[in-house]
């Protein structure tokens, strides 16, 4: 019997879903049902993205209970409900990620080898690219994403370890001091409340809620050069200073079809805006011109979507069409699909005018809803007048996939996220340990022998260039060369705070670091580790804290990492 067939009998096949890839996001939310309006469990993760599926896979790996909250409908984080590809280090394919991350990535290339018709070429190829997009070796849908994890974290549902809890809000947290009591909820469509008690709260959210639910300290924004002593912090700090945020969409092109929307209604405003930035961004932000991240410089990107044939001409600059490509028609058999799938997360469409965290409630509105108007502005001046190769303006052909991104506007179900709030931690990474300039100036090493600053409590490691987007505080990009890092134990530890742990990219880091630590495999890996922490703690009767401060614990606990696949430094070359 088929895996839909054997659902739907079941009676737990979501009606009026949005995608063919998207059908069983209802799954867990249905196995997950809550009984009552009180729900304990030995740990509550507070957000369903990356870090939190690799939080309750190791969680329940060493034997804990769980319950995982999701304000959405799907769980994935930036992988799915933001709609953004795996951005990953060049090694990723052999060392550099735990190994459920590496599990994650090779069911995805299953699904897409068991599901779908690929092409000779594609079936052959060592490490499948559905999208072969420029930044990812795994450009792929985000409901693939979803069903994948969902799969992964299938069994432990099944035997009563896991629930998750979809389109669940966190509203207040109880405390006791400096411990964790409860989080009160608000879930499911009624918004019915519900309170979940728990001996340990991950806070996996995509902006930290928890932390401020608790009043766990933490910071946001721009640390100052007397705080850090970092040589790209501004001389002041700025808790409103933080990387933009984008809402990402994906589209087609149907050569000689028309699906031009209406003009949105802040088209005008966005049409002619120009970032008031610095170093000076070159001009109108819907434009093919930007400023190169690492030179600071003007420099034109192209734009060009296949024709009827899916023929894509050669340009000398990147064709953005390419960059998150999701879908490369090539990769499947004649007819499958009639266009590739691009994913839009560009320059021209970071939301630079104001935040959405620790603002009110009317301001965080007003920047969504503007945040909306800027991708939508930008696909309608794709379709509208975006320069041609051939003189002409705009590319009518161009079309929302609103099943891919699982919505009804077309765009992704939540805006991506750089930057969250971040915990004071025991351990707080600054660029000097990390940035290849100033490693190689404080080691003398040369750039092939240099390393990060390493750390006797490593959970983990990751890489990838400490790549800072322009912010709304006014800065241009902030991008640099870093070095292959650990993930410091100390990194997930507040400075007060018990039973409370980072599970994501609101570790200890500062507003550079975070730059690099906010990626794919890095956020997996915290999450990883902090499940597992908590697991730890658990069975030693024990908190996290002292774990970290004694060497027996973190003996004992370095090895539960290695033994579960997690690499805590990298192999020498």
């Amino acid at each position: 019997m088929g895996r839909r067939r054997f659902i739907k009998q079941c009676g737990i096949l979501g009606a009026g879903t949005v995608s063919s890839l998207a059908w069983n996001s209802s799954l867990a939310s249905v196995l997950a049902k809550p009984l009552g309006d009180e729900l304990r469990s030995d740990i509550i993760i507070i957000g369903g993205g990356l870090g939190a599926c690799a939080a309750a896979l190791a969680a329940c790996r060493n034997g804990s209970s769980v319950i995982m909250t999701e304000p959405t409908d799907w769980i994935g984080g930036q992988v799915s409900q933001q709609a953004v590809p795996p951005d990953e280090h060049q090694w990723i394919e052999s060392h550099g990620r735990t190994a459920s991350y590496a599990g994650y990535r090779s069911l995805v290339r299953d699904f897409y080898h068991k599901n779908y018709p690929l092409s000779g070429m594609a079936r052959k190829a060592d490490f499948l690219n559905p999208g072969n997009g420029a930044v990812s070796r795994l450009c792929h849908e985000p409901a693939v994403s979803v069903t994948v994890l969902e799969s992964m974290l299938a069994p432990a549902i099944s035997n009563g370890q896991l629930k998750i809890l979809l389109n669940t809000e966190a509203l207040e947290a109880h405390t006791d001091g400096d411990s964790v009591q409860a989080v009160s909820c608000h879930t499911g469509e009624e918004k019915r409340s519900i309170v979940l008690h728990g001996a340990f709260f991950i806070d996996a959210s995509e902006e930290g809620d928890l932390l401020k639910l608790s009043g766990c300290e933490y910071v946001i924004g721009t640390e100052s050069q007397k705080q850090s002593g970092e040589r790209h912090a501004p001389e002041k700090e700025d808790p409103t200073n933080i990387q933009a945020m984008t809402h990402c969409f994906a589209m087609d092109h149907l050569e000689g079809e028309d699906h031009t929307i209406d003009p949105p209604d802040m088209y005008q405003m966005w049409k002619d805006y120009v970032p008031s930035i610095h170093p000076a961004w070159p001009g109108k932000l819907l434009s093919l011109t930007y400023t190169h991240p690492r030179t600071l410089q003007p420099k034109t990107l192209s734009f060009v979507p296949p024709d009827r044939e899916g023929m894509l001409p050669k340009t000398e600059a990147l064709n953005l069409w390419l960059y998150r490509r999701l879908i490369d028609r090539n990769n499947f058999e004649a007819g499958r699909f009639r266009s590739d799938i691009t994913l839009v997360n560009w320059p021209q469409n970071d939301f630079l005018l104001g935040n959405i965290t620790d603002v009110t409630e009317e301001e965080r509105q007003e920047n969504l809803e503007k945040a909306r108007q800027l991708s939508l502005s930008l696909f309608y001046w794709l379709q509208t007048e975006a320069p041609r190769p051939d003189g002409g303006q705009g590319w009518k052909g161009l079309r929302l996939r609103k099943d891919i991104t699982g919505t009804e506007d077309g765009l992704a179900k939540y805006p991506y996220i750089r930057e969250s709030r971040r915990i004071l931690a025991e351990t707080t990474i600054l660029e000097q340990d990390i940035s290849l300039e100033d490693r190689m100036q404080i080691t003398g090493l040369t750039r092939e022998k240099v390393g990060a600053l390493a750390y006797h409590d490593s959970v983990g490691i990751g890489y990838y260039a400490l790549d800072l987007h322009p912010s709304t505080g006014g800065d241009n990009y902030i991008d640099m060369a870093s070095v292959p890092f650990q993930i410091p134990l100390g990194a997930l530890i507040p400075v007060r705070m018990e039973n409370l742990i980072p599970g994501c990219k609101n570790i200890g880091t500062t507003h550079i670091t975070n730059g690099c630590y906010r990626l794919h495999p890095v956020e997996w890996n915290i999450g990883e580790a902090a499940g597992s922490l908590c697991a730890f703690s658990l069975k030693r009767k024990t908190m996290p804290r002292q774990v970290r401060n004694s060497q027996k614990l973190l003996s004992e606990f370095q090895d539960l990492l290695k033994e579960s696949g997690l690499e805590l430094a990298w192999p020498e070359s």
